[in-house]
Formats: C-alpha cells, sequence, structure tokens
C-alpha cells in the first residue's frame, strides 16, 4: 500500500504502520541534514518526505569524521538537526561527545529492534540504525571450502596462515566486527583471536573492502572480509570483469551454528542543538517506515533494519538469508576503544 503520494503537505508528528508512514500534524518547513550516506539513490528519501510533509530537507554530505567534528566546531549555533552516520563505533563516538540528544519515540521502539538503537538511560537513545549490513567472509573457491571460513574464529587458526587480506584493524567497519568478539567472547580470548588473525595476512592491511575481494580474486590472498553491500555492488555490476570476479570468489556467512553474523548499521540521530527537533523526529520515525526502509535498503544494496520488511534487491536475494547476532550495537560501539589498545599491543595495523 502507498499512502506518501496522498498524504497532506504539512504533516509532522507520526503513527507508523507495518505498511506505511502517517504523518498528523506539522509546525515546521525546514530540516537541516547533516549526512555520511553518499549515495545517490537516497534522494527519492528525501523527495518523498518532503512530499508526504512539505518539509524541506536542506543537505550537507562529509564523511562520518567530518560531521563529527563540525558539530564540535559549531557547538550551540549549528544549524544540523538530523545527522546520519554509517558505522556503530562513529554513532557511539558521537554519542560520548555529547553531540546528539535522546528521542523517546513509541513508533521508533515499536519498529527498530533494541540491539539496533542506541543505550537508553529512560529518556529514549540518542540514535536508531536505520539499516544494515553484514561482515562476511570471501574465500577463493579454488583452494577453499566454504567450511574452511564458517566462523570468524577460524580466521585465526593455523591452517589460513599467509592467506587472510583485510583493510586496516583500526577502520571503523573492522572495530566494531572486533567489538563484537569481545562483547562475545572477553579480552583474553579476543586478544589472542587478534593476534593470530595479525599472524596470518598476506601482506599489510590496505585498501578498502572492495580492494580485498579483488584481492582473493587475483590471488593475492585466499580469504578477506567484507561488507556484504560491497560484494552485492559486484553482483550487480554488468561488467564483465566484475562478474569474472565475483565467479572466483565464495562469501560465507559466519558463525551460522553458533552466535550469529556480526552486523552494523547505518544510522540517525537528532543533533543536540536541533532548532526543528519535532521534524527531526518525524524524519527518523519515517526513515523507520515500510517504503523508507526498501529504499534505505535497496539503494545501496543493504539490509532493512526493521524486521519483516521485504526487499527485491537481486544481489540480496542471491545472498540468501542468514543468522544474525543479537549483540547490542551500543555494547559494540563502546567497546571499540578498549579493541584499538588490543590492536596496537599485537601490532594489527
Amino acid at each position: 500500500m502507498k499512502v506518501l503520494a496522498s498524504l497532506k503537505p504539512l504533516a509532522l508528528a507520526t503513527v507508523v504502520t507495518a505498511a506505511a508512514w502517517v504523518p498528523a500534524v506539522a509546525q515546521e518547513r525546514v530540516l537541516n541534514l547533516y549526512s555520511a550516506r553518499h549515495y545517490q539513490t537516497d534522494e527519492a528519501l528525501y523527495a518523498n518526505f518532503t512530499k508526504a510533509t512539505g518539509i524541506r530537507i536542506q543537505r550537507v554530505e562529509a564523511d562520518d569524521a567530518g560531521i563529527l567534528a563540525r558539530l564540535k566546531a559549531e557547538g550551540a549555533a549549528s544549524p544540523a538537526d538530523v545527522i546520519l552516520l554509517v558505522d556503530a563505533a562513529r554513532l557511539w563516538r558521537g554519542e560520548q561527545e555529547g553531540l546528539f540528544q535522546p528521542v523517546k519515540s513509541g513508533v521508533l521502539d515499536k519498529r527498530i529492534p533494541p540491539q539496533l538503537r542506541g543505550a537508553d538511560a529512560g529518556q529514549g537513545p540518542q540514535w536508531v540504525g536505520v539499516s544494515t549490513r553484514a561482515r562476511v567472509i570471501v574465500y577463493d573457491k579454488a583452494s577453499l571450502k566454504p567450511a574452511d571460513v564458517d566462523s570468524y574464529d577460524k580466521l585465526a587458526t593455523p591452517a589460513l596462515k599467509g592467506k587472510i587480506c583485510i583493510r586496516s584493524g583500526s577502520h571503523p567497519y573492522n572495530l566494531s566486527l572486533f567489538g563484537s568478539v569481545l562483547e562475545r567472547q572477553g579480552a583474553a580470548r579476543t586478544e589472542a583471536w587478534l593476534k593470530g588473525v595479525a599472524d596470518n595476512l598476506a601482506r599489510a592491511p590496505k585498501g578498502g573492502d572492495t580492494d580485498q575481494i579483488r584481492s582473493v580474486a587475483a590471488g593475492e590472498c585466499a580469504v578477506a572480509v567484507t561488507n556484504t553491500y560491497y560484494f552485492a555492488r559486484l553482483l550487480r555490476s554488468t561488467t564483465a570483469a566484475d562478474r569474472d570476479l565475483v565467479a572466483k570468489v565464495g562469501v560465507v556467512f559466519p558463525d551460522q551454528a553458533g552466535a550469529g553474523t556480526h552486523v552494523n548499521i547505518s544510522g540517525a540521530a537528532v543533533a543536540r542543538n536541533a532548532k526543528n527537533r519535532d521534524a527531526a523526529v518525524a524524519f527518523l520515525e519515517y526513515l523507520s517506515s515500510d517504503d523508507a526502509q526498501r529504499l534505505l535498503a535497496d539503494g545501496n544494496n543493504e539490509y532493512p533494519a526493521v524486521p519483516g520488511v521485504q526487499t527485491d534487491n537481486p544481489a540480496l536475494i542471491a545472498l540468501g538469508k542468514f543468522k544474525a547476532e543479537t549483540v547490542p550495537i551500543a555494547k559494540v560501539g563502546a567497546a571499540t576503544a578498549q579493541v584499538q589498545q588490543m590492536l596496537d599491543r599485537v601490532g594489527f595495523k
């Protein structure tokens, strides 16, 4: 059921059902958005929100670190109302630096699972996940079998000595994965595991996730770690070289017989000094609607944060369903500082 197109344009307060987001009362007409999401497909998100409410979105784009630095520099004079960041560790950092404010919303409580929200001290979380991505293992199908890499633990086993490619251990995507391991296994086991992974590297960490996949296909290594949306982009590519690359590598969702695969989030927060708070909360609630969830997920090959929302994305369908871990993402973000100290001790750059 498509509801947004029929809504009157001065709406703000919301009621969300499983089918649609339904605004009710309006006060503000402008929303200032600071976004680290740089995906052209998100334009439809903003256009639909404006069409439904009459609230115009003014957007500033930068990377996560740049946005957090700008918020700190602007202080109380910041025009930002909503912040979109692309990693739990970065969202946790913004919360710790006092850049967000808590939001109590029955809509968000109902729609976004507790493990995908920030910590709640009674006034509501300071951020919520709006899309998810799994951190998976890719492997060389010519030399390895799925069973060789079906858990994160196996990345540290002697059988994979000299076979792993990975981006910097200090990159937020890896810090979040490692923070999840810390939450599940404790400090001693996690540090030993990190040393084992570092000892198994085929080369010094470098590049992004797509570079790791290409390195496996090129034979530089046999195993790599990547977020699902990077692999999904290659699956959807019309380039012959990308199709050849995908044919050489396999994908495993780790720990399906155990805790499940680590998932990270793209998340949203209301800025601490938001001048248009009601519009900001309405926008977060809108992001949890079925229509917005599909746009968020399909546009960048991510997964919906709201359970039960179906996607027609052919790459995600091809990857198949998987069991996700339930470690609270807020704890994962909080663990990253301790993880960084471990990385320094074991020499994992």
